[in-house]
């Protein structure tokens, strides 16, 4: 594993080159949105609703990086639009547990297929080498987005 503490040019310059391509992409894979009325947050907090499953609002707060009370706002938001529904958690009845509609799983889902879709014709411009790189390096990405 490179430390990057010291400085060498040559993984500075990578790191550099990898958060400039991922952000860059980030802000252009947004504009692929499905549903124009939800911000980006309410959309990460469906897909981590999607990949981890129910939660309450402090875990989902935790997993979102931001604070308590901003998730409670997000929820209502999102209940207020048929996205999630809360229900009392079986083991504590102070709290509530928030999953997802169908109406969120079918809106993620055309989310996805739309995205997919748009990568997958940028991605015809490269060429067989360059496939093969992007292909191996995926997990590696999706490693990192996990950290």
């Amino acid at each position: 594993m490179p430390d990057l503490s010291h400085g060498d040019p040559a993984d500075a310059a990578a790191v550099n080159s990898l958060r400039s391509a991922v952000m860059r992409l980030g802000r252009r894979l947004k504009h692929q949105r499905v549903d124009e009325s939800l911000s980006p947050t309410e959309m990460s907090v469906l897909g981590t609703l999607a990949r981890c499953g129910s939660a309450t609002p402090g875990e989902l707060a935790r997993k979102e990086h931001v604070q308590p009370p901003s998730m409670t706002r997000i929820v209502a938001l999102l209940e207020a639009k048929g996205l999630v529904r809360l229900e009392p958690h079986p083991d504590d009845r102070r709290q509530k547990v928030v999953s997802q509609t169908e109406t969120a799983e079918a809106m993620l889902e055309e989310s996805r297929r739309k995205r997919n879709a748009w990568l997958a014709a940028l991605a015809e411009g490269l060429d067989e080498d360059e496939w093969a790189k992007l292909r191996a390096a995926a997990p590696v990405l999706e490693k990192l987005a996990h950290l």
